[in-house]
Parts: structure tokens; sequence; C-alpha cells
């Protein structure tokens, strides 16, 4: 997938601001992709106004600003790590603030910047107004990837204002 630039502000502007859930419920999305896992299969990547939800059989994650709609107890501060079973399926996210210098950010922000470019069926990729570094993308990963064969995604979320990246890697396991 191309490139979207997207005409909504984004609602999370920190790192700190990133909440993790599990819960099914499906939150309005402003780019979906759906794309193929491999072994039946597939995840639907969504990018949010407040960062990302995927859908992937029996596994439903979200990434995001915490909206206050959400069941009490049902948000988490962003994990570092955690392993989960849902419904069978094994369930492995991990995630990592980076706080970069100038020139990192701006290095790290140009290899996303061409993930975009490429144009990917597998990647959903967005640009929010207000600066060009103001990016979310999701990347899907297919079974039988290297290093890990296990299918899954990764994702990247960019705060230029605080030059932060925050990248998570989530992967399952069939039952």
């Amino acid at each position: 997938m191309t490139a979207i630039s997207l005409a909504v502000p984004y609602l999370d502007t920190a790192a700190e601001q990133l909440a993790f859930s599990l819960t099914p419920e499906r939150r309005p999305a402003h780019a979906v992709a759906r794309v193929d896992l491999g072994g039946g299969l597939s995840a639907e990547l969504r990018l949010l106004g407040a960062s990302h939800q995927v859908f992937a059989g029996p596994v439903t994650e979200t990434v995001a600003c915490p909206t206050g709609g959400e069941p009490e107890g049902d948000v988490e501060s962003l994990p570092r790590a955690t392993r989960r079973r849902i419904a069978g399926w094994g369930y492995d996210f991990a995630s990592r603030v980076e706080r970069c210098d100038a020139a990192g950010f701006r290095r790290r922000v140009a290899a996303l910047r061409a993930l975009g470019a490429e144009g990917r069926a597998d990647t959903l990729y967005a640009v929010f107004p207000g600066s060009p570094d103001a990016i979310t993308a999701l990347l899907a990963r297919p079974a039988g990837g290297v290093p890990d064969p296990r299918p899954g995604w990764d994702t990247w979320h960019v705060y230029p204002q605080h030059r932060q990246i925050v990248t998570t890697r989530t992967r399952l396991e069939a039952p």
C-alpha cells in the first residue's frame, strides 16, 4: 500500500499516552488493509487517529491513546512484553520506546518513509498533518518468515515533537 496522507490530527502526541488492550471492540479506522498471514490466517490492519488496531484470528490488539470508551480495567499501560493464550492461540507482544538524538531520528524516519514508499500490499502507512515525520506504519509478517517463522505484525508510531519512536512486535502461534 502506498503512503496515505491523513487530513485528521493524531490523537496521541507522546509515547507515554499509548495504552494496550485486547478487547475485540472495533474502533473507527481512517485506513484498513487486509493481508494474508499464511496457513489460512488473515489480518486486518487498522490505522486509528489514536494509533493502531489489528484483528487476526481470535486476537484483537489495540495500541492507542485511550478514548474513555473502554471497559474499566481493560486498558493497561503499554507493556514492554506480554505473552497470553487467547482462544488457544499463543500471543506474544513486545514494545520499545526509542528516544533519538536529531541525527538518529532522521535516519529512523527515513527508513520508515522508504517502507511507505515501497507500495507493499502487506503495509499500512500514514502521515498525519502537522509534520511529515508524524508517521504510523503497520507491516504484516506472514508465517515462515526469517528470523521468526510465526505470523504476526510490526508497528511504528513516530512522535516528532519528542523524537520518540514506539516499535511493537506481535507474533501468533496457532493452537
